[in-house]
């Protein structure tokens, strides 16, 4: 993990200076002296998660989560080090996991909150032995037994990892979200091949984070809104999106504000000079959208690629971009399906036009 840290910091470090943090959960997550209790400024009945303080709860975040009432809102607090886990999510009723952050490096304004974090939830599952994607994920969020999952979950300030994938290798996913509503706040998704899933009947959004990924990273069937992420190409194949779309455009991924690069892992072999994909249609009604984002030398001139054994990007796909730049981000060979947006136009496509209204599930108070 401390690789992971490192590139983490070589990134923020080029391309972000921001405070990122929750005035609402701040004083809870900031790490207290030995004389205080570490639930100090935390929401009543917080449950605190630790590998080696005594004084936790539990020691994984697992174990914490299947103690929970099926009922009432809970929150979890988790403490700094590294968690060789799976974490599934099944309950209703709201869910916060925070993570720990030590409060020396927590104001640093020459940082990020992905560069401070100090809680690592990983596992090492991909596909194989008959394991479906979903079952390889290190966070799950999807329902048991009820028709809808989660309607509000949210982490700050976690990185999650699936360590078994490299450039070489099949799936092995980091988040598995599926008719639940799931926020994230400075944190960091490391995979390589289908790292996040939206998955069908789900709402996700992503601030302040980082998502590393080679092959469709970005993919799902529900709608994702990732605000001011950074898509850390690791090596390319496919696409960095890939979508199953419908008739309603909403079910799509919509990236804003944000910023697409080379990987400081990239593997040197097959990530070159615009060599990636910003998409590829996992049917013919895929929907990917690029609103203000930079783009580096690693993305494609053309912008978007067919499905492996077809030659075209159907036209019943919506790909869309709006003000991309960096050396990436020049639009003027793109393929044809690509709509280059007007500024009246890119005024449709809103959080809340996406969402069909302004989602409750949803922490605007996050500072970034």
């Amino acid at each position: 993990m401390k690789a992971l840290a490192f590139i983490l910091l070589s990134i923020f470090s080029q391309f972000s200076r921001v405070y990122a943090l929750s005035p609402a959960f701040i004083d809870c997550q900031l790490q207290k002296p030995a004389s205080s209790s570490p639930l100090e400024g935390c929401p009543a009945g917080t449950l605190y998660v630790s590998p080696s303080d005594s004084r936790a709860n539990y020691t994984s975040v697992q174990q914490a989560v299947l103690s929970l009432p099926d009922s009432g809102d809970a929150t979890i607090l988790v403490g700094a080090g590294e968690y060789f886990e799976m974490v599934n999510v099944t309950r209703t009723d709201p869910l916060t996991l925070l993570g720990q952050l030590d409060p020396s490096t927590a104001f640093d304004p020459a940082g990020n909150a992905s560069t401070r974090n100090l809680v690592q939830i990983w596992n090492n599952l991909y596909v194989k032995d008959n394991l479906t994607d979903e079952e390889t994920a290190t966070l799950t969020v999807a329902p048991a037994g009820q028709p809808f999952g989660n309607v509000n979950f949210r982490a700050y300030n976690i990185d999650f990892e699936n360590r078994a994938a490299n450039y070489s290798i099949s799936q092995a996913l980091v988040t598995s979200i599926m008719y639940a509503n799931a926020s994230f706040y400075g944190c960091a998704f490391a995979s390589y091949q289908d790292t996040w899933y939206t998955g069908h009947g789900a709402s996700t959004y992503a601030v302040d984070s980082i998502i590393y990924g080679q092959t469709d990273y970005l993919f799902g069937f529900g709608t994702a809104w990732f605000q001011s992420v950074t898509l850390a190409n690791r090596a390319c194949g496919g696409g960095i999106t890939a979508w199953q779309g419908t008739n309603d455009t909403r079910y799509g991924a919509y990236i804003s504000d944000s910023r697409i690069i080379r990987s400081p892992d990239a593997n040197a072999t097959t990530v070159t000079d615009y060599s990636c994909y910003l998409g590829r249609p996992w049917n013919v009604l895929a929907v990917a959208v690029y609103l203000r984002t930079y783009m580096d030398e690693s993305i494609q001139p053309v912008g978007f690629t067919p499905w492996d054994g077809e030659t075209t990007v159907p036209n019943t796909t919506y790909y869309a971009e709006y003000d991309s730049y960096g050396l990436g981000g020049n639009t003027s060979a793109r393929v044809p399906q690509d709509h280059i947006l007007t500024n009246i136009q890119a005024q449709n496509f809103t959080m809340d036009d996406v969402f069909l209204g302004r989602p409750s599930w949803i922490d605007y108070e996050y500072v970034y």
